[in-house]
């Protein structure tokens, strides 16, 4: 995961620099795909919140071994919960590269128009 943020840093910072573009069809397109998965995310954050509690498995000293595990497997650095927060956060990045992107070809598309002189 942390190489998928770090491609998505290069991302934003690549469109920001002007180093592509991306028409607004295209940008839409993606926009739309980043913006629903974002949503998938945000609203699953909650539901999944529950696993970074400790679980009531019971007493039994199967039970009392499991559940500090169970709670580091949705919480610790490797995470389920904390690589789903890193791939939000990602997608933040995305959409701010997908959006200087357009906004890259909206200024190439007028600079190319400069050049045709109306006869």
């Amino acid at each position: 995961m942390a190489s998928m943020a770090s491609s998505m840093v290069s991302f934003k910072e690549a469109a920001a620099g002007g180093s592509f573009a991306v028409n607004e069809s295209g940008g839409k397109a993606l926009l739309t795909a980043i913006r629903e998965m974002a949503k998938w995310v945000d609203g699953n954050l909650a539901d999944l919140s529950t696993l970074g509690k400790q679980q009531p498995l019971g007493s039994s000293k199967g039970a009392e071994l499991m559940k500090p595990y169970l709670q580091n497997v949705a919480t610790d650095k490797q995470g389920f919960i904390t690589q789903l927060r890193e791939f939000r956060q990602s997608l933040a990045d995305a959409e701010e590269g997908v959006l200087a992107a357009m906004k890259n070809y909206g200024h190439m598309e007028q600079g190319i128009q400069g050049n045709f002189r109306v006869v």
